[in-house]
């Protein structure tokens, strides 16, 4: 019994808009948040046993950054943005669906499959691809995630696109490295409080965010 939970995974799934907005202090203050999750998340037990996460970032087009790799191994280099260009949220969630799709296992009557994923998707504005994001949203909402968030960063980030994909929006009004850490950090307890309770029950509750992270109701 005990190989068998050892052995079911955490998929996380951290979308990244890198559209040219996010060029300068944002994607830096991004790749310093990303850094500071993976050493939080890397001090709980419970998160180094079953967490593997993934990254895709999405510009001109949606590219996955970060296979699914288990935590321990995963290395990141710093993630650039583009000098200019548009945002393929679309995009990036048909290539999300395609790596859920190959990489997580479900339940079957033999064995447990992985826990029910996790999805995180942040970007400063709206979908350029906004045909194809709202016809990939009945898709995405299919999979079963235990939980999608989304965050819309910056002044410029439409919250109406993003409710569509999810009810778990939250906001941060400037783009600083105080709010990407606070929404990083919230991210990793997020995970933590996922991988302890996994077990337990289907879903998750997420921990109250931090001041930087507004939800919206």
């Amino acid at each position: 019994y005990l190989r068998d939970h050892s052995m079911r995974r955490l998929p996380v799934y951290i979308l990244l808009d890198t559209s040219g907005s996010m060029r300068g202090e944002p994607i830096h203050s991004v790749n310093v948040g990303l850094q500071s999750m993976l050493s939080a998340l890397r001090q709980d037990p419970y998160a180094l046993e079953s967490v593997y996460l993934s990254i895709i970032t999405f510009d001109l087009e949606a590219k996955i950054y970060l296979p699914l790799t288990p935590l321990e191994q995963v290395q990141l280099a710093e993630i650039q943005a583009p000098s200019a260009g548009a945002t393929f949220m679309g995009a990036a969630l048909e290539l999300l669906a395609e790596c859920v799709n190959q990489q997580v296992q479900m339940n079957t009557t033999d064995e447990k499959g992985d826990w029910r994923p996790l999805l995180f998707i942040m970007t400063d504005g709206s979908p350029s691809d906004i045909y194809a994001y709202q016809q990939i949203i009945p898709v995405i909402q299919q999979f079963n995630f235990a939980s999608i968030v989304a965050c819309a960063a910056g002044p410029k980030a439409k919250q109406e696109y993003l409710l569509q994909l999810t009810d778990k929006v939250v906001v941060l009004d400037t783009m600083d490295a105080a709010s990407f850490s606070g929404f990083f950090k919230w991210v990793s307890a997020s995970v933590v409080a996922g991988s302890s309770s996994a077990g337990i029950s289907g879903s998750i509750s997420l921990p109250p965010p931090p001041p930087e992270v507004q939800l919206v109701l």
